[in-house]
C-alpha cells in the first residue's frame, strides 16, 4: 500500500496587450504613472490576467477568455482583479487552494521596480493569500521585439495549487 500523496498542480499564463493613448495604465491592480495604457475590454491588466489564467490552467479549468469573454458586455471597463477573486472561487470549488503565485511582467518602460510592492499586496489581496506567497518582478526586453519597442506590455505567470491528497 503506497502513502497518500499530496495532489499538487502548476499552471502557467501568459497574457499580451498593446499600449494606447487616452488609457491608464493598470498592473497588478494598481495604477502606474505613464503615458500610455494598454489596449482592451477591460481595464487590460496584463500582470493579473496573466495570474488568473495560471490559477485556471493549475486547476484544469480552462482560461480567462473562456469565463469572461471580451464579446460580453459585463466585462467592458472591469477590474481585473475582480476577475482575480472569481477565478480563486472557481479553483476553490473544485477544491485548490493557491500554494504561491510568481509572475513577470516584461516591458522597457515604464520601469516598474517602485511598484511591485503594491502591485504584490493587490494580487496577494485578490487570491486571498499572504504577501508572502506571491512574486512580482519585472524584466526588460533590452530594446528587442514589441515590448522592447515600447508597442506594448506581456506577463507571464505560474502558479502552484495544492489539494485533496491522492490515495
Amino acid at each position: 500500500m503506497s502513502a497518500a500523496v499530496p495532489a499538487v498542480r502548476v499552471g502557467q499564463g501568459v497574457d499580451v496587450h498593446p499600449l494606447v493613448d487616452g488609457r491608464p495604465l493598470v498592473l497588478g491592480g494598481v495604477v502606474v504613472p505613464f503615458e500610455r495604457g494598454l489596449a482592451g475590454h477591460s481595464d487590460a491588466d496584463v500582470l493579473t490576467h496573466a495570474v488568473c489564467d495560471a490559477v485556471l490552467s493549475a486547476a484544469g479549468l480552462g482560461d480567462l477568455g473562456q469565463h469572461f469573454p471580451a464579446s460580453d458586455p459585463r466585462w467592458a471597463g472591469a477590474d481585473s482583479l475582480t476577475f482575480c477573486r472569481q477565478v480563486v472561487a472557481l479553483a476553490g470549488e473544485a477544491g485548490w487552494a493557491i500554494g504561491n503565485v510568481a509572475a513577470t511582467v516584461v516591458c522597457d518602460r515604464p520601469r516598474l521596480g517602485a511598484h511591485l510592492p503594491a502591485m504584490t499586496v493587490a494580487l496577494a489581496a485578490a487570491l486571498g493569500v499572504d504577501p508572502g506567497q506571491v512574486q512580482v518582478t519585472a524584466k526588460a526586453s533590452e530594446g528587442l521585439g514589441f515590448t522592447g519597442r515600447g508597442d506594448g506590455i506581456a506577463a507571464i505567470a505560474v502558479c502552484l495549487l495544492a489539494g485533496r491528497a491522492l490515495a
